[in-house]
Order: structure tokens, then sequence, then C-alpha cells
């Protein structure tokens, strides 16, 4: 009776298998990742393949295969065990995860059917591997420089955030003493970087009602380009620019042999100044995505002077913003050494600026004039640290020099007087008569 109740149910049920890997949140580079395939099957096992697929699935590489025809001991198979009955565990270990292993990874496995050693079973599981970096390189930097002081006009001015190493892109965004900037998002940069005056930008402003668009905080810049927004019609940039009839107010300090001269016009701010803000996003080859932030507003050299800017970042796979500061600061004291120090008819003489006393940001422009005439070797002016004077004639005893260091955020004076020594090796009046005569040559000027 037992048996027949037996033969009546079929002998053979065809196998059953089902796979999945275990899904995984995002990982940090560097970060140990195990990947987790489990399936069940009441079949015989025949074969797992794990699989990393590249270019967008069309190539895929296999990266284990476990095959049972040539394997008959598993218990010494980490990769392979059996958890329970009929559910199984394959794992793939990546001990330090690089970004180039973000992607897809496919697990295959095969059984044989129950009913027959020949027929194949086939079932596979997939999952995103999504690698995070954290950026790893932060940078302010002033856009256009060195640039000049401007005595008589207002300057526009743009710092320019660099934040390199980040996948996915950071998020980019200033403060200043600390506090955050609250920006008009620009679209699309500037024709050039600084020229914030240039009616065509103003194209490029989203406009949502003034009030509300007035201040848009940075951290919301990100979702910008979602919203629509309609162009501003008229000037944004109107009441920028200073008017003609500024007052002046010198300040001089005198300082043995250096004359230290910061003059600033008094710019009328009867509102806290404007800040444009746009970035770009540059993708590049290893994945990582390089973010440029633009910081655009019209510099006020006295408000502005000794000013922390900071630039921050956010990242999923920071657990705090990483910053970088500048402070902006106009140039303060030159330092300027003059080689050899006790200079003879014949020598050549190099009159550097070593430094200042101050941190100079941005970097500054240096113009070297001398005082009543002009340089050695004829010319007006000379641009750079450095002036050098080509074997020095007796004439130049006592010939003052000056040196313009600026910014856009001031500019100072300093004088510097050549005394030139006898030298015994050239006998008096013979010294060089090409200078001598060039020198006479622009005095008859």
């Amino acid at each position: 009776m037992h048996h027949s109740h037996c033969a009546s149910l079929p002998l053979y049920v065809a196998g059953y298998l089902t796979v999945s890997i275990e899904p995984l949140p995002p990982v940090v580079v560097g970060d140990a990742v195990t990947l987790k395939c489990n399936f069940k099957t009441d079949g015989r096992m025949r074969e797992i393949v794990w699989y990393r697929v590249t270019d967008g699935g069309t190539i895929k590489q296999k990266i284990f295969t476990f095959d049972a025809m040539f394997s008959t001991n598993y218990s010494h198979m980490e990769n392979y065990r059996k958890r329970e009955d009929l559910v199984y565990q394959s794992t793939v270990r990546i001990p330090e995860v690089r970004i180039s292993d973000n992607g897809p990874y496919e697990c295959h496995v095969g059984i044989y059917d129950r009913a027959t050693r020949e027929k194949v079973v086939l079932a596979s599981g997939n999952i995103f591997l999504n690698v995070m970096s954290p950026p790893i390189s932060i940078s302010v930097i002033a856009a256009d420089t060195p640039a000049p002081f401007s005595r008589y006009q207002a300057q526009n001015f743009t710092l320019v955030c660099i934040v390199s190493g980040g996948k996915p892109a950071p998020m980019v965004y200033f403060k200043r003493d600390g506090e955050l900037i609250e920006v008009i998002p620009l679209t699309e940069p500037p024709v050039n970087a600084a020229g914030l005056q240039d009616g065509r930008a103003s194209r490029n402003l989203l406009n949502r009602d003034l009030d509300d668009t007035k201040m848009q905080k940075s951290l919301s810049l990100l979702d910008v380009e979602d919203r629509g927004g309609r162009p501003y019609t008229e000037n944004p940039f109107k009441g920028l620019t200073a008017d003609q009839g500024l007052l002046f107010s010198p300040a001089t300090e005198i300082i043995p042999e250096t004359v230290v001269s910061r003059e600033f016009p008094r710019w009328v701010h009867n509102t806290e100044p404007v800040y444009y803000f746009h970035h770009t996003h540059i993708p590049i080859s290893d994945g990582t995505v390089e973010v440029r932030a633009m910081l655009m507003w019209t510099l006020s050299p006295q408000i502005d002077n000794e000013a922390l800017f900071s630039c921050e970042v956010k990242h999923p796979a920071l657990s705090m913003p990483m910053q970088s500061e500048v402070t902006l600061v106009a140039p303060k004291g030159p330092k300027i050494m003059m080689t050899p120090t006790r200079a003879r008819v014949g020598d050549t003489v190099r009159i550097l600026v070593q430094g200042f006393q101050n941190e100079v940001f941005p970097e500054p422009m240096f113009t070297w004039t001398r005082v009543g005439s002009r340089l050695l070797d004829g010319s007006a002016e000379h641009d750079g640290k450095e002036l050098i004077l080509e074997r020095v004639p007796a004439e130049l005893n006592g010939s003052m020099y000056r040196c313009t260091a600026q910014n856009p955020l001031g500019s100072t004076d300093t004088h510097t007087r050549l005394i030139v020594f006898e030298n015994p090796n050239i006998p008096r009046g013979t010294e060089d008569s090409n200078s001598k005569s060039e020198l006479l040559f622009w005095i008859s000027l």
C-alpha cells in the first residue's frame, strides 16, 4: 500500500534555482568590499562564475570561477559553502576598493537538473557597485592676476575655487568671515571671468521675482539649473560702477628711505555687495569630477581688504566639510634687497623685492621706475620683482628707484637709493664710455 502511494507521485521534479546578490550601499575608495551572491537550489552544483561588466555591458570579464566538475571537496572553499539546506552563498572580496572597481557585477550559477545529468539550469543576479571618492585637493585662486589697483573706478573681482578628485561631484560654496555668502547664481560664466560690467553677462542671470532671487543661498545652487528662470531685462550692473566725482583721502606714512602711499577713493556703499556665483563640472577620465566654483563681485578696497574668504566642500565620503581659505590683503612694507650690498663702478646690481610685512593676496604686480629719469637701459619702467642694472657707471651714484607693488586691494611705493663706490680696478673717468654717452644722450633729449 505504502509503495503504491509512492509510485503515484512523479519520481523527478525539475530542479529550481534562484540567485540574488545582496544590495550594497555606496562604498568609499580604500574600503574592503564583499560581494555576496545567495542562491537556493535543490539541484547539484555545476558552476559559479562572477563577472565584472565594463564598457556599458559589451565586455564581461571573469573575476572568479568555481567549477564543480574539477572539485569534489567543497569544505576547504570559503567561496562556496552550504549555509543551510538548499541555500548557498558565494562571496567575492575586494580588499581595497578603487574607483576603477565602480560598476556592475554579475553572479552566474549553473546547476544540473535533478531529472537528467545533461540538462543544466542557469540563473544570474546582478549589482551595481558605487565607489565614491572624497575630493583630494581644494584651492582658491584669484582670476585675472596679477591685476593693478584701480583708483578711479570700481573693479570687479573673481575668486575661483578648484576642487578635484571627488566622485560624485562635491557641493561647493563660499563663506566670508565665516558666514555663508548669499549669492545670485549665473547659468553661464561671464564672457571674461571678472568682467562683470560687460552687459552681455546680464543675460545669463536667473530671475525669479527680485526679492526672492536677490539672495539665493549658495547651498541650494546645485538645483538651480533644474528650475526655469527668465533672464534679467534691465542691466543688473547699473549702480555698481562708481561715479566720476569721487573723493580721495591720501594717507602717506614716512619710513626712512621708504614711502608707502595708500590712497583710496571713498566708495559709497549703501547696500551689501551683490555676489554672483557660477560653477562648472569637468569630468575626468578616472571617473572623478573637477568642480570650478566662481564667486564674482565688485571689489571695495576699504571693505574687502583683510576679508577672509573660504571655499567649503561637502561630499558624502567626507565626515565633515573640507575648506580652503584666503585673506584678501593689499601689499604693505615690501622688503627690498640689493646685491651686492656695496656696489662699485662696473658691478651689475640687482634690486629685488624679497617679500612683504604681511601675506599678500592676490599675487601683486611690480613696476620699477627711476625717479626723475629713465632706467639705465633707456626704458621708462620695468615690470617684475627684480630690477637689474648692468655694469653701473659712476653717474648712477645717488640715483633713486621706485618700486610700485599693487594688487586690486591697494598699492604701495618703496624707494631705494643706489650708492656707487669707486672701483680700484677701474681708473676714474674711463669706467664705461658707452654708458656715459648714453646718459648724455638722455640728458640732451
